[in-house]
């Protein structure tokens, strides 16, 4: 079985050209049930260059889920043996005002698209930068 991956290494993702945000904002908690945005937030802000893209949006699926020990093994291969959409797609990324940091490793942490280490990272000529996916065509 294939299987696929999100990660990068020595990349920025920057945020989407139509991001209405001017700054990294934390993503607002509707109700009792977190936000995919909000568990990718709180899980990156608190374990900066902790992790990878793909231990990321496995670890929300898990979540969201309610999966047990057991069943992470081959959930996880079954959950990458189809493309899953990276951090480009992501609301911190296309909504939130957050760019993704991916370092030599593949390890992650957000950077407020404000913030000099941002803007440093996105005029890093050894760094590939791409962009968020806009939310509008």
């Amino acid at each position: 079985m294939k299987i696929h991956t999100t990660n990068f290494t020595n990349t920025l993702i920057a945020i989407a050209d139509d991001c209405p945000a001017s700054r990294g904002e934390i993503p607002p908690q509707k109700g009792d049930a977190k936000s995919v945005a909000t568990m990718q937030f709180e899980m990156l802000s608190r374990n900066p260059y902790q992790y990878t893209s793909d231990d990321v949006l496995f670890q929300v699926y898990v979540q969201r889920n309610d999966l047990t020990e057991s069943e992470r093994p081959a959930a996880r291969q079954q959950f990458f043996s189809k493309g899953q959409p990276c951090f480009r797609a992501s609301p911190l990324t296309k909504r939130y005002g957050w760019g993704v940091h991916s370092d030599e490793n593949g390890r992650i942490a957000l950077l407020g698209c404000d913030t000099e280490d941002y803007e440093k990272l996105s005029r890093d000529k050894n760094l590939q930068v791409v962009k968020a996916m806009k939310s509008s065509r």
